[in-house]
């Protein structure tokens, strides 16, 4: 494992957060490249439950450097708080085992504010943002006229970038959405004062960890959301703001991609999404409801419900193939318990064309219907299930069809919450960590 990438492939929301921790026991170094506190990862530890929103999954594990990379959009305040609610729960963190890179860029109050009012500004455009400032500050770092943590640091470039950038963000604020500036001395007061608490973390990530992968240290790179909201190559506009895959990682972690070995996926047995914009296999009613309630499907960071479908196969071959996947990991295999018969997308239809394969070059695909093919479901309780042979029979042919239609090898499948809940295909794959039964 000298260089790992774990990604969403579906909308986000897979079960990241599991499997990074998982992963995380076998690594020496976690890093965070992209995204911001929107994100957040659920991790079940004897019980406990942990919802990290900026901090990587490593942090769980004694004895991991954890690394937030120059491609994420920090909200220092976000960051604090989630550092010192670690610290209460008994979790150390500290500059020794957590580092933040000087060129991440800085979420201020106007990039929160702006994003809120552009969204009440959109109407029925709306993008459906969580309205933490990540876009725009992802805006601010493509125009040149973002700060990054280095520049917090620096009392008299603080204040002179901070009032630039506030200059015009307050014309906005002002004049386009009508509503009242924000005080330039309260907010440079409020994150100037953050900067000693923030200088013990941080540094040049990016030499750091190649230095330790250059040392056969054991480097895991954890995603966040899903690569269909990738900037990129997602259902744009209703994206995220910055790259969400495999090829996130040179650009936001500033480690050669040629270092990076293994890509594995991370995907539902079913699919999800939060927000606004398409989702070709949501169902609606009260199928997607009884998915919604048996996967307890809110969102840990907005706690906003989860829309909720079926899982489609030509979208998994997208992603997994731009992202050059190894492998991929199966979660939530337990909460398709009970159904009759599990439906799995195998193409679309949009008017009188038909596509066998996701169709990345329509300028949208709202109105795009899926063609399904059901599998028979089973009854029996899988949580306690630890070894696959012992999965009952319809529930491993659903696994294995699924499989053979995407074309790239399940390594693991997830059948619940806490870290022991985990089927290897293969014995060797059994986390050291996870136990068995």
């Amino acid at each position: 494992m000298p260089a790992v990438s774990v990604f969403g492939a579906q909308w986000g929301d897979e079960g990241k957060g599991k499997i990074i921790d998982l992963k995380a026991a076998e690594a020496d170094v976690v890093v965070r490249y992209q995204g911001g506190a929107n994100a957040g990862h659920t991790v079940v530890v004897a019980g406990a439950k942990y919802v990290l929103h900026l901090i990587p999954s490593g942090i769980l594990h004694p004895g991991k450097l954890n690394v937030i990379g120059n491609g994420v959009a920090l909200d220092p305040i976000k960051f604090l708080q989630e550092v010192e609610g670690l610290r209460a729960r008994g979790v150390r963190v500290d500059g020794t085992n957590l580092r933040l890179s000087a060129s991440a860029h800085v979420i201020f109050e106007h990039h929160r504010r702006i994003d809120q009012l552009s969204e009440r500004w959109r109407g029925d455009g709306r993008i459906g943002t969580t309205g933490r400032g990540i876009g725009p500050c992802y805006a601010d770092k493509a125009a040149r006229t973002g700060l990054r943590v280095s520049d917090l640091l620096d009392p008299e470039l603080a204040r002179s970038r901070l009032r630039a950038a506030l200059a015009e963000k307050n014309a906005l604020i002002r004049q386009v959405h009508g509503e009242a500036e924000l005080d330039f001395e309260v907010e440079l007061s409020r994150y100037a004062s953050l900067a000693g608490q923030l200088a013990p973390f941080v540094g040049d990530t990016g030499a750091q960890v190649r230095a330790a992968w250059q040392a056969n240290r054991r480097i895991l790179f954890e995603g966040a959301q899903g690569a269909m909201l990738d900037i990129d190559h997602g259902t744009y506009p209703f994206v995220t703001s910055s790259s969400t895959g495999v090829d996130g990682i040179p650009a936001g972690a500033a480690f050669p991609a040629r270092w990076i070995e293994r890509a594995i996926g991370i995907a539902k047995a079913y699919c999800t999404r939060v927000g606004e914009g398409p989702f070709p296999s949501e169902q609606h009613g009260a199928l997607g409801e009884r998915i919604r309630e048996a996967g307890n499907e809110y969102g840990a960071t907005t706690g906003r419900p989860r829309r909720c479908g079926w899982l489609d196969a030509p979208q998994m071959r997208y992603t997994l193939g731009w992202n050059g996947a190894t492998s991929w990991i199966m979660t939530n295999l337990d909460v398709l318990t009970g159904f009759d018969s599990i439906p799995v997308g195998v193409g679309y239809r949009l008017g009188s064309k038909t596509y066998a394969e996701y169709p990345a070059a329509l300028p949208g695909i709202e109105g795009l219907e899926v063609e399904y093919t059901s599998f028979p479901g089973w009854s029996e309780d899988i949580t306690a299930v630890r070894h696959y042979e012992r999965l009952p029979r319809r529930c491993r042919e659903y696994v294995e069809a699924v499989e053979k239609l995407i074309g790239v090898p399940i390594e693991m499948l997830s059948v619940g919450p806490e870290r022991d809940q985990v089927i290897p295909r293969q014995p060797e794959q059994i986390p050291a960590h996870a136990g068995a039964r």
